[in-house]
């Protein structure tokens, strides 16, 4: 790749583990892309993947979605992988459905689970 695509992580409550182990699988191939990913999220895929250029943005909850979703919108997110927490409730539901839109809108590879996540991975590597 001449030019490093960017790829957007965020995990919630419980997920945060998992998005910390699907980064350090998938380290390789992560390196190949510029990452952004909201404050915990990031923190913990750092601690993970030391070697991993990760830019952190706002906790989900006090904005780091809609900078995401402000990001799909510009068109700079070539992927989100958003692993979202399906037993816990999310206060902050709007702000998650409009990222999700933003992301249908602009069609954005999206991926909220880990098996998805891992053929939308695959598919970029072909």
């Amino acid at each position: 790749m001449s030019e490093r695509k960017t790829i957007a992580l965020i995990a919630h409550d419980q997920m945060k583990d998992e998005m910390a182990a699907f980064a350090l699988r998938h380290q390789a191939i992560l390196s190949q892309w510029r990452i952004v990913a909201t404050g915990t999220t990031g923190g913990r895929v750092q601690e993970a993947c030391p070697s991993l250029d990760v830019t952190r943005l706002k906790s989900g909850p006090l904005g780091g979605d809609q900078q995401i979703g402000a990001m799909i919108a510009q068109e700079e997110i070539g992927i989100l992988i958003f692993f979202v927490d399906p037993l816990t409730s999310m206060p902050h539901d709007v702000d998650v459905k409009a990222l999700m839109r933003l992301a249908i809108v602009y069609d954005t590879p999206m991926a909220l689970n880990r098996a998805t996540a891992e053929i939308v991975l695959q598919a970029q590597l072909q």
